[in-house]
């Protein structure tokens, strides 16, 4: 008569390895799908960009760049043209300015992202702001610094 051994698993340890993976899935799945943090990223890159790019513009053209920042997106404007030069009397800055594609250079925050603080600064013609001191804005978890005196942003 031989001896028939049974190899496996019994039920107890096929449920209970079954409770593990799914206590495992439920705290580390949203970590693997959620978008938030990419969105953050993102949204700091293409502002510090906008950022940029209006102090490209203001020194390009030769006129002021206005920039407005808050919690619903960011615009840049300029003074309106007179006689081929910038109209210092258009303090309201009426001009929208235009990406390279013609569209108007502004954005929409992303859902989730929150942007403090808000923030209206102006680039002049040789590329400073007018801003007091060095300022950092914080775009959820991620941060950018516009230094005051030379218009440069720095993305850490």
């Amino acid at each position: 008569m031989q001896n028939f051994r049974m190899a496996g698993f019994t039920m107890v340890e096929l449920v209970l390895v079954i409770v593990i993976l799914g206590v495992l899935a439920s705290i580390a799945g949203p970590r693997f799908f959620g978008n938030r943090e990419f969105s953050e990223r993102g949204y700091r890159d293409e502002l510090a960009a906008t950022l940029r790019y209006a102090q490209k513009v203001a020194v390009a053209s030769g006129c002021p760049v206005r920039t407005s920042v808050n919690a619903a997106g960011y615009t840049l404007n300029q003074q309106a043209v007179l006689n081929g030069h910038c109209d210092p009397a258009d303090s309201s800055y009426s001009m929208p300015v235009l990406l390279a594609n013609g569209q108007v250079a502004a954005g929409t925050t992303p859902v989730g992202v929150t942007v403090v603080p808000a923030l209206v600064l102006h680039y002049d013609t040789l590329g400073r702001t007018d801003l007091a001191s060095d300022e950092t804005v914080t775009v959820g978890s991620q941060s950018l610094t516009i230094q005051a005196a030379s218009g440069l942003v720095l993305t850490p």
